[in-house]
């Protein structure tokens, strides 16, 4: 499989999962200033959308959207245990997750990349600090955001929340947040692909 990602996108979340999984995934690198491949390929011709991720698979059919490549690689390792069961309301937890860290907080940082005003940003940086407020309270229950143990859910989180320092978020306020995102940080799956 090739998985077509960008440093410092929500690619990160794919590359952590098949890192989690050992699910062997070949990098292709995107520009995504000019939407090719490393070797100079056009991106739009493996995926019309343009972004990133996209994960081709063996056989040559195109797969997008985080959250969609999330659940495929986890599916592929169920032992793993990265997504829950199927049919079961764990799984849900783990799929409700995964939509609100896609619908109300990396949707909400679309701000810091459209090179805002200052009252654009104030409100952006409040919005997302309203978001992360409603995560610390599920992290005052629980290691991890989804389930009693690592999830998929937990790879698109700590993505985006390693954006915080980019856009100059500061949510050291809420330490649970702070513990798990550095706990996250310690994880081999995690280490072995920033490093």
């Amino acid at each position: 499989m090739k998985l077509y990602y960008a440093p410092g996108a929500c690619s990160l979340a794919a590359q952590i999962t098949a890192n989690e999984a050992n699910i062997p995934v070949f990098l292709v690198k995107i520009d995504l200033s000019t939407k090719t491949t490393q070797d100079g390929a056009n991106f739009f011709d493996i995926n019309p959308k343009g972004c990133v991720p996209a994960l081709e698979l063996s056989d040559g059919r195109i797969l997008t959207e985080i959250p969609a490549i999330l659940q495929y690689l986890a599916d592929l390792k169920p032992e793993k245990n990265l997504a829950e069961k199927p049919a079961t309301f764990e799984r849900a937890k783990v799929l409700e997750w995964l939509n609100f860290v896609a619908t109300e907080l990396q949707v909400n940082f679309s701000f810091a990349f459209q090179n805002p005003s200052d009252e654009q940003r104030k409100k952006g940086i409040e919005k997302l600090l309203k978001r992360f407020d409603f995560v610390e309270k599920q992290l005052e229950q629980s290691d991890f955001i989804a389930s009693e143990n690592f999830t998929i859910a937990d790879a698109y989180l700590f993505t985006v929340l390693t954006w915080c320092p980019i856009v100059k978020i500061d949510y050291s306020d809420k330490p649970m947040l702070v513990k798990y995102f550095n706990k996250l940080s310690e994880r081999e799956s995690v280490k072995n692909i920033l490093s």
